[in-house]
Order: structure tokens, then C-alpha cells, then sequence
């Protein structure tokens, strides 16, 4: 990733789903403004690892992540916001974690998260991290060398960190 801790995330727009299930955006601005939020970052909606541990871990360790004055939690993937939306649904995320789509991986790519899985199928994805962000500047990155793989960017041990 070339993003680092202590730089200032880059303006982009994320999409959700509102509760009329209408497409809404958002800019990197407004959205962390005044926050102290956890994005975690992951390759894709229902994949293996994803679903298994990254998701569900952070909507287990809300409360703790809420003991250490994070006021918002956001998951971040390379998919559309209905997907992000029937994803969060299917692991009960609802008013825990915001489900955000990047459809069009710019935000990734501007952090340097892109990764190319174009010969499984699944075109350009983002790496597995997980960044502590206040008032839009990252104050702490977790990154896996391997995106298939959910340790230190894992809920329960990134919340050990901060």
C-alpha cells in the first residue's frame, strides 16, 4: 500500500444503500469528518475469508471497538452498493457497519490497495486492511502480505493496537 499512517486519505466517493435501498454517495470528506473510525478494507463481498472472519469480526467487536472511541466502523469493498447492502444483511452488520462500495476501484487504487485478480474471475479487487482514520488522516494501517489471509487487519487484533 503507498498510503502511510499520518497521510491524509485522498478525496473519493464511496456508494451505500440508503433505507429506502436507494443508491446514495458520500465523499471521503464528509464521511470522516469529526470521526474516529475503522475501515477495513477486503477483496470481496460473500468470498471466503471475508464472510468467514474479517466481516463477522468487526460485527462482533463492535462494543469494544465503541470502548475505544471509535464512532464509526466502515467496510470497504470493490463491489456495488446492493451487494455491499445483501452482504451486510446476511451478517446481521446492520447499524454496526456501514457497507460501502468502491465499484470502481478508484479509492483503492489511490491508496494503493489494487489488486489484480483478473484469472480468478473477479477483476481488480482490493488488498486486506484495516486503517484507524480521525478526521480523514490515517492514524494506524494494518495490511496483509497475502489477501487471502485475515490476521492483523482481524478485528480482535487490531483493536488490541489502538
Amino acid at each position: 500500500m503507498k498510503i502511510k499512517e499520518g497521510e491524509e486519505l485522498p478525496e473519493a466517493d464511496f456508494f451505500y444503500l440508503d433505507k429506502d435501498n436507494n443508491v446514495q454517495k458520500i465523499n471521503t470528506y464528509n464521511l470522516f469528518k469529526g470521526q474516529k473510525t475503522i475501515m477495513f478494507g477486503v477483496p470481496g463481498a460473500f468470498t471466503k475469508v471475508c464472510s468467514a472472519k474479517h466481516l463477522p469480526g468487526y460485527v462482533k467487536n463492535f462494543e469494544e471497538a465503541k470502548k475505544k472511541g471509535v464512532t464509526q466502523i466502515i467496510c470497504l469493498s470493490v463491489n456495488d452498493p446492493n451487494v455491499m447492502k445483501a452482504w451486510g444483511d446476511a451478517h446481521n452488520a446492520k447499524d454496526k457497519i456501514i457497507m460501502l462500495g468502491d465499484p470502481f476501484c478508484k479509492f483503492t487504487k489511490s491508496i494503493g490497495a489494487e489488486i489484480d485478480r483478473n484469472e480468478k474471475g473477479l477483476g481488480m479487487r482490493s488488498s486486506r486492511y484495516t486503517m484507524l482514520i480521525e478526521e480523514n488522516v490515517v492514524t494506524r494501517i494494518k495490511s496483509e502480505s497475502d489477501a487471502g489471509i485475515c490476521e492483523v487487519s482481524d478485528a480482535a487484533n487490531f483493536l488490541k493496537e489502538i
